[in-house]
């Protein structure tokens, strides 16, 4: 029996299933099931916090344990990556609320599902998002900071060796004295050890994409919808 039981809630047989399918490697099936979910109206929140990150968490532990190689674990991730972008026409359809984000990994972080999951989860909320991936050096972080000049941005990390990688990105970026930047961060990492974003130097730190908005939304003190009203 699967372990995520209390993050799917009344999704679990969806996640369930769908976690079946892409370890029996049924990508086609995969695709469609979530396809048909969204078309009978289960909001795209709900796929990303009860389907998506519980099975992709499961995936992390099966794989821990042996119970699945590093290929099965490669072949899943690249297929919720490949569904997330199909659901995209459902993203971008958020009336804008003039503030922007910056969602990136550190350099040699190659795990950034979770980051995009925020990036979207942002999207859907009315944010203008630059999600910047897995693996980015320091330099073109902190070069994309300086042309956009974002309102938020957030580190993603889950392993350890990358606690100095995070805190020296967060070094750089207070050096630049962005006015009214924030920073958050989020991973694996912080969620095994959640007061280590205060050591790295964060504003913040969320434990998923649900959290991460309201952690922004008490940060920045937004209370409206458009940033032209505060």
């Amino acid at each position: 029996m699967y372990e995520f039981k209390e993050e799917t809630g009344s999704f679990f047989e969806l996640a369930r299933q769908y976690l079946n399918l892409l370890l029996n490697g049924d990508n086609y099936a995969a695709v469609q099931m979530i396809m048909e979910a969204v078309k009978n109206n289960i909001d795209v929140k709900d796929i990303y916090l009860h389907v998506f990150e519980p099975s992709q968490h499961e995936i992390g532990r099966l794989w821990q344990k042996n119970q699945i190689s590093i290929a099965q674990e490669h072949f899943c991730t690249a297929v919720t990556q490949n569904i997330m972008s199909q659901l995209y026409p459902h993203i971008y359809k958020s009336e804008k609320n003039g503030y922007k984000m910056i969602t990136t990994c550190v350099s040699g972080e190659l795990h950034e599902i979770g980051a995009r999951m925020v990036s979207d989860f942002f999207e859907m909320e009315g944010w203008d998002t630059y999600y910047l991936g897995a693996n980015m050096s320091t330099k073109s972080i902190i070069e994309t900071i300086i042309e956009l000049k974002p309102d938020l941005i957030l580190i993603s990390a889950t392993i350890n060796s990358h606690v100095g990688a995070v805190a020296d990105l967060i070094k750089q970026i207070r050096s630049l004295n962005v006015k009214n930047l924030k920073i958050i961060v989020g991973g694996r990492l912080f969620n095994i050890s959640p007061s280590l974003w205060e050591k790295v130097g964060a504003d913040c730190y969320a434990s998923n994409a649900l959290e991460s908005i309201f952690v922004a939304k008490k940060l920045l003190n937004i209370k409206s919808v458009n940033k032209e009203e505060f």
